[in-house]
Order: C-alpha cells, then structure tokens, then sequence
C-alpha cells in the first residue's frame, strides 16, 4: 500500500489589523512661496479681521487705569496673573502710590505686600520701582513714546511695550503677543511659530496696521470668552467657518 502523502496548504496571506496599520499623519497646511502659513491668504484675513469687527466692534485692554503710567505699571504685575486680580490690586495700589514718583521711592517691603497677591511680587516690585526711576530720571517723569525707550525700563519687554503705546498713546509700534494671541493666532493659521517675537513678526506681515492694536485687543477678547485653550467653544464662535485647527470641537 502507498504511503500517504501530506497535502501542501497554500501559505497563509499575512493580514493587517486594524491595530497594526500606521496611522496616516494629519495634512498640514502648505506654507505659501514666502514660507508664511497658508491661512494668511489676504482674502482669509480680511474675512477674519471681518468676523473679529462683527463679534468685538468695542474691544479695547481690559486692564483699568487713568493714564499711560498706570497702565504700565498694570501690564508689569499682569504677567502670570488675570487683568481681575490686576484690577482688584489697582483699586487700592494706584491711591497709595499715584504717580512715579511715588512707586520709585516706595518702601520695598510695604509695596511688596501690596501687590503680592499678583504673585512673583518681588521681582515686580524690582521692576516698577526701576521703571518708575527710570521715568523720572531719564524722560522727566513720562513714560516715552517710542518703542526703543521704552524697552529700556526694567521689566518692559514688547509685549508691555505693545500695550502702553498701542493703548495708552495709540501709537501702533507692533502687536501684542500674549498666550491669547499665540494660541488663537496658531489655530487661525496664521503663524506656524511658537516664538512671541517671531509671531509678532509673522502677524506684522499679514494684518493691515491700523489694525494691529485692536487685532490684539479682539483676539484677546475672543480666546477669554470662546476660544478657550483646553474646551473652545466652537458651536459659539463666528470663525468657524474660517478655522480648520485640529483640535477643533466640532
């Protein structure tokens, strides 16, 4: 009797699951000839700078003073802190200090505690108190007009530059660049940077300027109330016809 012979089975065809496929980056959006972000197409701009004026026609800074001084020393304390707290610190700050003169002869120590809860209070009162002589020693008591002498008080950089001559003088030098505008600025396709200085620069080239000052001041506006960094509210926001960010809700 013949042996058996074992049949021969045709190789199994590896299959992938579902798990096992790579996944398929997400598109970016193609940088135009320039290297700018592809949402900066004028027509794009101008429909968002449209939407902005129809949701924030009266956007302005929302940190309360009665002068360019007041206002400066109100961007310093405002860093890594809320315009409220700000605000609820100048209620009393600016009655016991009104003017340079008295915020750069202030005891350390007592103006400390008046601003500590804006947090970091001693390196703001290092530089109010230089800023404030400063003022008083080299621009005979005004705060200056230009953005090469303003960035040489203590503690000024352009952002708070930005907003004391945008705000306080409506002089446009440049944009404000806070964590609003970086944010909302990278959503809305505008800048493909994560450096204040070069975003700044980026919006600088495709926003008209006289737009600049209320551009920051809308945008701000817009991340506080809609556009929020972990939940935004896209079912409420007017730009979202206008906005293509992958970590859109909708």
């Amino acid at each position: 009797m013949a042996p058996k012979t074992k049949k021969k089975t045709a190789p199994k065809k590896r299959t992938t699951s579902a798990k096992g496929k790579a996944a398929k980056p997400a598109r970016k959006a193609k940088a135009d000839k320039t290297g700018r972000a592809a949402g900066t197409d004028p027509k794009r701009v101008a429909a968002v700078l449209a939407k902005l004026d129809e949701a924030y026609p009266d956007a302005t800074c929302e940190l309360r003073h009665e002068n360019p001084f007041q206002l400066l020393v109100s961007t310093i304390l405002s860093a890594q802190c809320t315009d409220v707290r700000v605000n609820q610190v100048a209620e009393t700050l600016y009655k016991k200090y009104p003017d340079a003169k008295a915020f750069a002869y202030a005891t350390p120590n007592e103006l400390e505690m008046e601003i500590r809860p804006t947090g970091f209070f001693r390196n703001k009162t290092k530089s109010v108190m230089g800023a404030s002589k400063a003022i008083l020693e080299r621009f005979g008591g005004e705060v200056p007009r230009t953005m090469e002498e303003i960035l040489t008080l203590p503690g000024v950089a352009r952002k708070t530059g930005n907003v004391v001559l945008g705000t306080g003088f409506g002089i446009t030098s440049g944009i404000v660049v806070d964590t609003h505008v970086l944010r909302l600025s990278k959503r809305l396709d505008l800048t493909h940077n994560d450096d204040p200085k070069k975003v700044e620069q980026d919006l600088m080239q495709v926003i008209p300027r006289g737009k600049w000052i209320q551009f920051s001041h809308q945008l701000i506006w817009h991340g506080r109330r809609v556009c929020h960094a972990r939940k935004p509210k896209c079912t409420e926001c007017n730009l979202e016809s206008l906005c293509y960010s992958k970590d859109k809700t909708v």
